[in-house]
């Protein structure tokens, strides 16, 4: 019994200490948190602009945030749908790498332009135009090859198939189609020869002139110089080449090219594989025939050279690297060679080469030829005399400009 009473006492007395304990350590965490409390207000105090503040930032991210999710949502559902669109559509695909095509392009260019004005290179008047003119976009430029001596050939074109002065005009303004003749300067420049095409064009006003020497073997060069300086002056989507001793239905043309405006890189002629003439002496003969392998081998597929188009990426890129572009003797075997080792869709279109016997014919079939010339003369047979009326039996009719929608 004694133990019993014994241990009871040392129970109580552990049960004692602890409550003891726990009280004063219950005491002294309020004492501490009230001290706490104290010190921080006292030396962090915070305003309550602060926490309205902080009330309010919080909305204002919570909506933000809620804003953000439904934002997300929406741009999902609008990319999926986008995506989905572009896949659907070959056109889309097709736009885009056009977009890209020639935003790369035209950097390139601006580069080659700037390079080209730091160097001090020689600049034709007509890029002197007003910033308005070279910012708008036309549908193409066609660009007539001629010469100094053919005077006869440029008045038979303005009779029949170039619309004259302010009809010229106005088909750049309502169709977007650009038509020069194409000429450089003589080899004496201010002689006899360029002041009588610049009273021509005083008259006519119908003249790209380009910074180019005139003569036969240098129709690589002239080439290379009228796609640059055309590019240069004119935005277009596409850039045409013709022989002024060339019949041409440029409402047709015009409906011909905008088929391939979404072709980044197109060049469209008749294309054409002859003979590299190793003889020298004969027509044609190129000075460069071993570099087309054995003796009597052909040329590359190219566009001959009466008539041929080239899209605007193509155009650029002769522009940007002119300087290391090389040329052979044929200016259409040129051109082609320039486009080797380039993505670069060729269109043989049999349209932009008719005879002028079958274009008749085809005109009443409601086939209208492109272009139209004798491949015996390379052109016209006398142009000059006969172009009214191949004009007159395969021409597509007066009003066919006025009613065309490209």
């Amino acid at each position: 019994m004694k133990h019993h009473h014994h241990n009871r006492g040392l129970e109580l007395s552990s049960a004692s200490k602890s409550f003891v304990s726990k009280k004063w350590t219950f005491f002294l965490c309020i004492g501490f948190f009230c001290a706490g409390t104290l010190f921080s207000d006292r030396m962090w105090p915070e305003p309550e602009a602060n926490v309205v503040s902080r009330e309010a930032s919080d909305e204002r991210l919570h909506l933000v945030s809620e804003d953000c999710d439904s934002s997300k949502k929406s741009l999902k559902l609008e990319s999926k749908d986008s995506l989905g669109e572009a896949y659907k559509s070959p056109d889309a695909i097709q736009t885009l790498d056009k977009t890209i095509s020639t935003l790369e392009m035209e950097l390139a260019a601006a580069r080659a332009a700037q390079e080209s004005i730091m160097n001090g290179s020689p600049v034709s008047d007509d890029f002197k135009l007003p910033e308005t003119v070279t910012r708008r976009k036309y549908l193409m430029v066609v660009g007539v090859n001629t010469a100094f001596s053919s005077r006869k050939r440029r008045d038979s074109v303005r009779a029949t198939w170039m619309p004259p002065g302010e009809d010229r005009k106005k088909l750049e303004e309502e169709k977007g189609i650009v038509m020069r003749f194409v000429i450089g300067h003589s080899a004496t420049p201010g002689g006899i020869l360029d002041r009588a095409i610049q009273a021509e064009e005083s008259k006519h006003g119908d003249f790209l002139r380009l910074d180019h020497v005139e003569g036969y073997l240098e129709l690589s060069a002239k080439t290379k110089s009228y796609f640059t300086t055309a590019y240069a002056l004119w935005d277009a989507d596409f850039y045409v080449k013709v022989d002024d001793d060339v019949h041409v239905n440029i409402a047709t043309l015009g409906a011909e090219l905008a088929r391939y405006r979404m072709k980044p890189r197109v060049y469209i002629g008749c294309m054409k594989s002859g003979p590299v003439l190793a003889q020298k002496g004969v027509r044609y003969h190129e000075p460069e025939y071993w570099k087309f392998g054995e003796e009597g081998n052909k040329y590359f597929r190219h566009a001959t050279g009466q008539l041929y188009a080239i899209s605007r990426e193509l155009a650029s890129y002769i522009s940007i690297n002119q300087n290391v572009l090389h040329k052979y003797v044929n200016e259409d075997v040129s051109l082609g060679s320039w486009f080797l080792g380039l993505d670069v869709e060729h269109v043989d279109d049999r349209r932009l080469c008719c005879g002028t016997t079958d274009c008749e014919w085809k005109a009443q079939a409601g086939n209208m030829c492109v272009a139209s010339f004798d491949w015996s003369c390379s052109g016209i047979c006398r142009s000059a005399d006969r172009m009214k009326d191949v004009h007159r039996r395969c021409g597509e009719g007066p009003n066919a400009l006025l009613a065309a929608s490209f």
